[in-house]
């Protein structure tokens, strides 16, 4: 059995677009065309490969078959590239990264890369303990995360460890910390928190003896912007370095205390002897350990 490249391609396309007609437009052909190419490869495979929803989501075995489509696309962008063929086109290279990383250290690196080559970045952002799904799904080539196991088919380097420290503005602590972050205090302290699978200031609390579901909370979904909410007064909550040493140095932050949280992040990409790929991983991992706190 084999699986037709172009079947398989279509399917990656459905998945990067969301729905058949969108796909439809991308791979100029239409709809009907899509859904026949996909129901091919189904019967070929005997098995479904995507749920056809609002997005469209693979299946087990669609993700297998997006995974192949993939690695085949960068494994003859780089056989054009060493053959000096390739057509001047930008190569679109998707990874997952968490939201503090994109919002602090991740993009110096890939804009020097694409100073180098021909390439774009399809980002997705995740939490930092979901982003390695996205390699397992085949959605993406590379993630930044905080799983040391390597995904099947993958390999794993370490990055360093972002740390977190908990704070807020001196007018907030006056006014809702004035005795000191004691167990009472933090149980009424409005907190930030990024969403709803945000768990650091739970950790924080948790070491601290405090129910963490108690504080009330605002939900802040962007990286700068969660950090910005505390600067602002709208709650305390854990900042990395990156977004909080110069604050902290000039008072307008001031540290709560406690064990700081730390979270060691890897770099995990897909086991291919892959040029472009490696060259990502290299400039990704030096900035990573140039700017990220050692374990």
């Amino acid at each position: 059995m084999r699986i037709p490249y172009d079947l398989a391609e279509t399917v990656a396309v459905v998945v990067d677009e969301g729905t058949l007609d969108a796909a439809a437009r991308r791979l100029h052909i239409t709809p009907s065309a899509v859904s026949q190419r996909i129901k091919a490869l189904e019967e070929q495979l005997g098995r479904v490969v995507l749920v056809r929803s609002k997005p469209a989501r693979v299946t087990e075995a669609g993700a297998a078959v997006v995974r192949l489509a993939r690695q085949l696309a960068l494994l003859e962008h780089d056989a054009l590239a060493e053959l000096g063929a390739e057509d001047g086109a930008s190569f679109s290279v998707p990874l997952a990264v968490n939201a503090d990383s994109l919002g602090t250290w991740f993009l110096p690196p890939l804009a020097r890369l694409a100073e180098r080559h021909p390439l774009v970045f399809d980002l997705h952002r995740d939490d930092q303990d979901f982003t390695a799904g996205l390699l397992e799904a085949g959605t993406v080539m590379g993630a930044v995360t905080s799983r040391a196991t390597p995904v099947a088919g993958c390999r794993v380097v370490p990055l360093g460890t972002m740390r977190y420290q908990a704070v807020a503005t001196p007018a907030f602590a006056s006014r809702w910390l004035a005795d000191g972050p004691t167990r009472d205090a933090l149980t009424a302290a409005p907190l930030v928190e990024f969403d709803r699978r945000d768990d650091l200031q739970s950790q924080w609390l948790l070491a601290r003896g405090v129910d963490a579901a108690a504080p009330p909370r605002s939900y802040v979904p962007a990286s700068n912007d969660f950090a910005v909410a505390i600067k602002l007064g709208l709650g305390w909550g854990l900042l990395p370095g990156f977004q909080s040493d110069a604050e902290l140095d000039d008072g307008s932050l001031v540290p709560l205390g406690g064990d700081p949280v730390d979270v060691p992040l890897y770099w995990q990409q897909w086991n291919l002897r892959s040029p472009l790929l490696d060259a990502i991983a290299d400039a990704v991992v030096r900035e990573g350990r140039s700017v990220l706190a050692r374990p």
